[in-house]
């Protein structure tokens, strides 16, 4: 059986597809790159928007369209809200949600499902009661460089504008001993680990244990999986303790100097109305902390421009806020409703124009990319520990990607590499040493 899939999303979604590749390669079907080679394709959905959940219906109509010998299969978080209309558009098969033993079965026999596991099941994120055949630990990201480990899926927040908790439900936490289990595995074909899930700076809380936490897992890696780089996935400011900022200023990079902090908004009023848990202050206080024990430090945050009732005032707040803190990208996205979210009805409420939101992130994107560049020129003559990738690139600890010397292109990436950062011009490129073989040991 020749598959190929196709992802839409999150890391986290990422992660799930690796892991239905996994699970359908262990039962015998091979990956085809294109979907005009495969018998089956697979269609791992996000919710994040109703965008999204567009884009998914225009691909599979596509498929059904250019490859109609080809079976469709759908899962992932607009399957998991969205499954009738799915079976209304004539697929093959929809599974509720990301599992991967679920998925199999359905690529496999044509079967559709609609057992969203991920709910009920505590001790691993996405089992039924079949043993998956794949393992439940993945081996690897294929083709690429870097690894995505899930710790935890599902959140425990109501932020006005998500509809991701309602299709991946309450935050689950994998257990430390299997987190640490599936890093070791990966390590073996990743020099750079992302820890990675839909809420991670939650993880622990529900495991029964005040001292099983974000920091402690973290610690612990550091601990069992030797000279491989972690890197933290989008997180909340206020859920950076002293514990990871401590890890993170004494690992001697084996913490990636990166944080990915969603803003969403500068302003109290418009956080208050997203539902939003801390004050500007809040965030401005941590994100300036962090900076003062980083000097070097790549800092990345969401922002959401136009929110319903977001006032010229409110963006100034917002614009201030980003010309003060050291960010060097940021992801800005006009507000686009999602149906059956708080926000799509304060949309109707007090609606700003679209023109008007665009305009805004316009603006938000032509400030950080002033501050990224000042950023990236500061770094020049200095030293970098990166991990190389496709096309000659390389990507910093601090989150810059680089131009590689000539010389060493086309080295195996299956170390990190330490070099020095050069301009040129608007790029930065890098001359690189001897693979990294040793890190000192991380402040316990």
């Amino acid at each position: 059986m020749r598959i190929h899939y196709h992802t839409f999303g999150c890391k986290a979604n990422q992660y799930d597809t690796e892991r239905m590749r996994q699970e359908l390669e262990a039962r015998g079907a091979a990956t085809v790159e294109g979907p005009g080679d495969a018998e089956v394709v697979v269609v791992n959905t996000c919710t994040v928007t109703n965008q999204a959940d567009a884009d998914a219906r225009r691909l599979i109509r596509r498929l059904r369209r250019d490859h109609p010998s080809a079976q469709v299969v759908v899962a992932g978080c607009s399957a998991a809200l969205k499954a009738d209309d799915y079976r209304g558009m004539g697929v093959d098969g929809v599974v509720e949600g990301h599992d991967p033993v679920a998925v199999a079965g359905a690529a496999l026999a044509g079967a559709s499902t609609s057992a969203l596991v991920q709910l009920s099941d505590r001790r691993t994120l996405d089992r039924l009661d079949t043993e998956p055949v794949g393992a439940e630990l993945l081996r690897r990201r294929r083709g690429a460089t870097r690894g995505w480990l899930k710790i935890q899926d599902g959140c425990d927040r109501k932020c006005a504008f998500c509809a991701t908790r309602l299709a991946r439900g309450a935050s689950r936490s994998r257990a430390a001993d299997e987190v640490v289990a599936e890093a070791r595995v990966l390590a073996r074909s990743h020099p750079e680990l992302v820890l990675t899930g839909v809420h991670i700076g939650h993880y622990g809380l529900d495991l029964g244990d005040r001292a099983t936490t974000l920091g402690t897992l973290l610690g612990r890696l550091l601990d069992a999986v030797p000279d491989t780089r972690f890197r933290l996935g989008s997180i909340e400011a206020t859920e950076i303790d002293d514990r990871l900022l401590d890890l993170m200023a004494g690992s001697g990079g084996r913490v990636a100097p990166h944080l990915h902090m969603p803003l969403q908004s500068g302003a109290d009023p418009v956080l208050r109305r997203m539902r939003r848990w801390h004050t500007r202050e809040q965030y401005r206080t941590r994100a300036l902390e962090i900076a003062e024990r980083l000097p070097v430090l790549g800092l990345g945050a969401d922002v959401i421009t136009g929110f319903p009732g977001e006032t010229d005032d409110d963006h100034r707040s917002t614009a201030d806020l980003v010309d003060e803190l050291p960010f060097t990208y940021l992801h800005v996205f006009p507000f686009s409703p999602r149906d059956d979210t708080v926000a799509a009805q304060l949309q109707k409420e007090m609606p700003v124009p679209q023109r008007v939101a665009g305009e805004r992130s316009r603006d938000l994107r032509e400030r950080v990319a002033a501050k990224g560049a000042r950023y990236r020129a500061g770094r020049v003559g200095q030293e970098a520990e990166v991990v190389l990738e496709d096309g000659g690139r390389a990507l910093t600890g601090d989150y810059l990607r680089v131009t590689v010397a000539e010389g060493a292109r086309g080295e195996h990436g299956s170390a990190l590499r330490r070099g020095r950062l050069h301009s040129n011009g608007d790029d930065l490129y890098i001359d690189l040493f001897d693979p990294v073989t040793a890190h000192p040991a991380h402040a316990s």
